[in-house]
């Protein structure tokens, strides 16, 4: 698996899929829905490194952290 597809997959297996819902998520993490629904989809994303850093800020984690979670 490529590393986009597994950030994509762990974001939305770990965060996404325990919110309310895509937009909720998304006006949580100051990211526009239709990134989430991007995140979402199965093939992936290839997600900006500027979203990501987003998503971690708002989540208070450090993305050194997000990445060791995923290489788990």
């Amino acid at each position: 698996m490529e590393i986009n597809q597994a950030i994509c997959n762990y974001i939305t297996k770990e965060w996404i899929a325990k919110a309310k819902s895509k937009r909720a998520f998304a006006l949580d993490h100051d990211i526009d829905e239709k990134i989430v629904r991007k995140i979402s989809q199965k093939q992936g994303y290839n997600i900006p490194l500027k979203t990501l850093h987003r998503i971690c800020e708002a989540r208070g984690v450090k993305l050194s952290q997000l990445f060791k979670s995923i290489d788990s």
